[in-house]
């Protein structure tokens, strides 16, 4: 096989593998959430879910402009893609050190491509507190001053093993790498996470996504309200996004309780009913699976004809021939065009023979940048 496709069809199983961890504190509603999460397949008609692992669910992605595509379409079904998310064990003070389940925590944290970190956002004195009272942004402090202090572990030992190559021989890449930890080792010590670092060079991002720190993986905090505060959040919330604004990370608003309440409808229509009683659009959960899909840095290309209407996953950022290679790798290796419908074209035309017709149907390249919500199908030659 070449070596660049190679490459390729382990990208292709690296995207399908990634996966996001939930992390939070005791008490603070992220089992509910995840139990929500494993009901998604109550949340939507015929969304599935299944579990790998006790922890590990295999959650579809909510995508409304499949069920659009299928009303012109009329296909055999519906295929929609999915995305990994671990329930990762509580978290105590100490966890750096091994305390409670602490070495378990940080393995499990480190296998995940990015974080959701939920917070306690609400007053209720039948749930009691690890520490006594409602103070989210002291609770996610206590999570971040426990992956930094691991993260700083994992540098010094770094620093020890290249700091003599870096200052005495003329090793570029020593002091390369020794630059890029030295910057982290600051940021760190000042309480600071890894990913509110900015490096400017190709070669620096190179070395720091190499070092896989747990705080560089992108996070969401999910801030866990009671009802009244659903839809506009609360005091707390404007606690953590005062707090994180300088992290560059997001921030998303959902009542857990309200979630388990949506999860006993059984159609879709009562599910829909109940949020616009208390003024939601969308269901917590589909908008967290589809911040997680987002957080991971996916996107979704879409194939329609009569057998199926189906969602593909691939890295933002990817190539038409690199796309055609999740279908399959002969499309990739003989790739000749790409033929692209957007998606708004299909809605208004109603269906491919008619989007020739206006002259809307894109004839792409080896270099066409795909974007998501893009219909494609693929010419090649083998």
């Amino acid at each position: 096989m070449h070596p660049e496709l190679h490459r390729h069809n382990k990208e292709i199983q690296d995207i399908m593998s990634l996966q996001c961890g939930i992390v939070g504190l005791p008490n603070v509603g992220k089992s509910t959430l995840f139990n929500c999460l494993s009901n998604a397949k109550a949340q939507a008609a015929n969304f599935p879910f299944c579990t790998i692992e006790p922890n590990v669910g295999v959650i579809t992605v909510p995508d409304e402009r499949l069920n659009k595509l299928a009303e012109l379409v009329h296909p055999g079904r519906i295929v929609p893609t999915t995305v990994e998310i671990v329930d990762i064990a509580g978290l105590v003070k100490g966890a750096s050190k091994g305390e409670g389940l602490g070495n378990k925590f940080l393995a499990n944290i480190r296998e995940t491509d990015a974080i959701l970190h939920v917070l306690r956002c609400f007053d209720d004195d039948n749930v009691t507190h690890v520490d006594g009272s409602v103070d989210p942004v002291r609770d996610k402090e206590i999570i971040d001053t426990e992956l930094q202090l691991k993260d700083l572990e994992t540098i010094e030992s770094r620093i020890q093993k290249v700091q003599k190559q870096a200052q005495t021989g003329g090793d570029k890449q020593a002091k390369l790498t020794y630059d890029v930890l030295v910057k982290y080792k600051e940021a760190l010590e000042q309480g600071k996470s890894a990913r509110t670092v900015q490096f400017e060079s190709k070669d620096e991002q190179r070395v720091a996504k190499e070092l896989f720190l747990l705080t560089s993986k992108p996070v969401l905090y999910v801030c866990n309200v009671d009802e009244a505060s659903a839809v506009s959040g609360n005091k707390y919330v404007e606690q953590v996004r005062e707090a994180i604004k300088e992290e560059g990370a997001d921030l998303l608003i959902v009542a857990a309780k309200i979630e388990s309440e949506i999860a006993e409808f059984e159609t879709y229509d009562e599910r829909q009913m109940f949020l616009s009683e208390i003024g939601l659009e969308e269901s917590g959960v589909n908008r967290l699976i589809k911040a997680a899909y987002k957080l991971l840095n996916l996107e979704t290309f879409i194939t329609a004809g009569e057998m199926e209407v189906k969602a593909w996953t691939y890295q933002k950022g990817w190539k038409a021939p690199q796309c055609a290679g999740v279908i399959h790798t002969d499309f990739e290796k003989g790739f000749i065009r790409a033929e692209v419908i957007k998606y708004e074209d299909y809605l208004k035309y109603g269906s491919e023979a008619a989007v020739r017709e206006a002259g809307k149907l894109g004839v792409e390249g080896k270099e066409y940048v795909v974007q998501d919500g893009d219909i494609m199908h693929f010419r090649f030659n083998v």
